[in-house]
């Protein structure tokens, strides 16, 4: 191989051997070395900014019409998880309390022991039913007293107690129920008032890009952004709604069914008892 010329560089390549003067490589080198990072430098930042989105000013600079879905779903959520609160205390109360109830009820032998301690518990609503029941039995235990009844009138009490048990569980239950049916609504409405928003979005978007005559990113970005979070803020609000609603629903069946049973029971202890 020939020697190379003084101030020349060889780099091999697949058409031959290029020859590069090493002061033109020394500039290319230095000229790419300072040029790089300064370019790196001024994308990275331009990068950061663009992957960003500043939500917050998304929602407050929406149009009037999603300003006020997500104002409405906002309010909803609100609402769904102080009613979630308050019913999870209250049931909760109401399981602790009623299997104290039943608990002291089966270990004591008098009425009126049982009615004393049913009194301290007010979350519980067998208590509540226990209450009703003990008040019906004493008006009737005081009839008889004062008139001997015949089997008709003794027949007739005990159908006054077992009203009086019915009645009071029903009550119970209504309002072991109270608010729970907004939690059922919200879950059902939420995603449909969400997807109004997103409609509504999309047709904003589409009046944007109509009226400007592109369809770039920058067009449809902000309305396309709108119906999106109007979507995301409805599942919000539906979906803790949907599952407390049937953890709650489920909750107070089981309470129901437990006041009827002790219902039969109290029945059968005032009938033995009392009626025989």
């Amino acid at each position: 191989m020939a020697p190379l010329p003084a101030g020349f560089h060889s780099r091999d390549d697949p058409v031959g051997p290029c020859y590069i003067p090493l002061s033109l490589r020394s500039l290319a080198e230095l000229t790419l070395s300072t040029s790089l990072p300064t370019t790196l430098g001024h994308l990275a930042p331009s990068a950061a900014r663009g992957g960003e989105m500043d939500y917050l000013a998304i929602v407050l600079h929406s149009g009037p019409v999603v300003g006020a879905v997500l104002l409405l779903l906002l309010a909803a959520s609100v609402v769904s998880w102080a009613i979630i609160l308050k019913k999870w205390l209250d049931l909760r109360r109401a399981r602790s309390e009623s299997a104290v109830f039943l608990e002291t009820f089966w270990q004591s032998k008098r009425l009126d022991t049982i009615y004393q301690a049913a009194e301290s518990l007010s979350h519980s609503p067998i208590a509540a039913v226990f209450r009703a029941g003990y008040v019906e039995l004493s008006k009737v235990t005081a009839r008889q007293k004062v008139a001997e009844g015949a089997m008709s009138d003794q027949l007739g009490g005990l159908e006054n107690v077992e009203r009086a048990l019915k009645r009071a569980a029903a009550g119970e239950v209504t309002h072991l129920e109270s608010k729970v049916p907004f939690l059922g609504t919200t879950a059902s409405a939420a995603p449909f008032v969400g997807l109004f928003g997103t409609v509504w979005g999309i047709m904003r978007a589409f009046h944007d890009i109509y009226q400007m005559g592109n369809a770039n990113l920058a067009t449809v970005a902000k309305p396309i952004s709108e119906a999106l979070i109007a979507t995301a803020v409805g599942l919000f609000a539906a979906i803790p709604a949907v599952v407390f609603y049937n953890l709650f629903v489920s909750r107070i069946r089981v309470l129901d069914s437990e006041m009827t049973n002790f219902g039969n029971d109290f029945l059968n202890i005032v009938k033995r008892h009392f009626f025989s």
